[in-house]
């Protein structure tokens, strides 16, 4: 019989290509590196496939750790995606396509046979970023912060006491930024990898794979560096009224995009202080740990419970 107050819970960070997963001691919020286990993950495979490599890298950890002791897993789940009853609808896009209407967790409880009161939670995979950072990372010494992914999308999540805020007049619709209008599209169009490889086409004249690649060439390419600067000139001006809005005491910045930090922080911080917002900015301090560990939490009760009615609406 599981034990539902174990020590431990096993947390993951399902991307669209990869799993990583662990267990987490839920106390102290530290990861057990010794249980870190990783598998790619063909994404256009049938479900039955897919479950089946988030199963075994599941098992990896369990088989590491006294399952006595692990109260459950919660999982860091892309969209959309019912969190409460753990149901993918994802679909329209290229990945994962052939989960939907899938019960998940069931699904991955079947593969793995682990008794009926074995808990398998989910959550949005940004918010989970966030929850994580919030819980023992960049912005575990203040109360509300703002984290943001930027990389193939914009992820986003506002988070007051670790429980994230998803309505209110203080956020945006559905509490994330990526779907606000923004010039002529949406934010995501804007504060992307595409945005980049895009613009420095359309100024150069020529292909480039990533934000890595552009960085790359900044040094002595002022078309590169020229887009950096610009782009946390944008991202400042848009991302202040909220920060304000919310009263943002941090805002945390992940994603691929965030290792270019130096091209385009200083823009950043100078353009938000212009705008009058206050909040202090920091990188990622867990990185890839950060959705393990926010969606190890929660297996945390009192989380749980708190974000409950959060959950619907991610």
């Amino acid at each position: 019989m599981i034990k539902m107050n174990g020590k431990y819970a096993i947390g993951a960070d399902i991307g669209g290509s990869h799993i990583s997963c662990a267990a987490v001691e839920i106390e102290s919020g530290r990861i057990l590196r010794e249980t870190l286990a990783g598998r790619e993950v063909d994404n256009q495979a049938v479900a039955d496939t897919i479950i089946g490599v988030w199963a075994d890298a599941f098992a990896a950890v369990l088989s590491k750790v006294p399952v006595e002791e692990v109260r459950g897993i919660g999982c860091a789940m892309p969209g959309p995606f019912d969190y409460v009853e753990g149901i993918c609808y994802i679909k329209g896009v290229p990945k994962y396509e052939k989960l939907y209407g899938l019960n998940i967790g069931e699904a991955i409880a079947a593969k793995l046979k682990v008794p009926d009161d074995f808990l398998i939670r989910f959550m949005n995979d940004a918010s989970s970023f966030a929850v994580g950072e919030a819980w023992a990372g960049s912005a575990s010494g203040v109360n509300r912060s703002l984290a943001i992914t930027l990389g193939t999308g914009f992820g986003s999540a506002f988070v007051s006491g670790r429980i994230p805020i998803v309505d209110g007049p203080e956020v945006p619709r559905l509490g994330c930024i990526y779907h606000l209008p923004y010039r002529d599209g949406i934010a995501d169009d804007y504060f992307s990898t595409r945005w980049f490889t895009g613009e420095y086409r359309k100024a150069a004249g020529k292909e480039i794979k990533g934000v890595r690649e552009i960085a790359d060439l900044a040094a002595h390419d002022p078309i590169a560096a020229e887009l950096f600067k610009d782009f946390g000139k944008r991202l400042a001006l848009f991302l202040a009224p909220w920060l304000k809005s919310f009263r943002a005491e941090m805002l945390v910045i992940g994603g691929n995009i965030s290792n270019s930090y130096n091209l385009f922080g200083r823009a950043l911080e100078e353009n938000l202080k212009q705008e009058n917002c206050s909040c202090s900015v920091a990188l990622s301090s867990l990185k890839e740990d950060a959705a393990i560990l926010g969606s190890a939490y929660l297996l945390d009760e009192a989380f749980w419970k708190s974000v409950q009615h959060a959950l619907p609406l991610m």
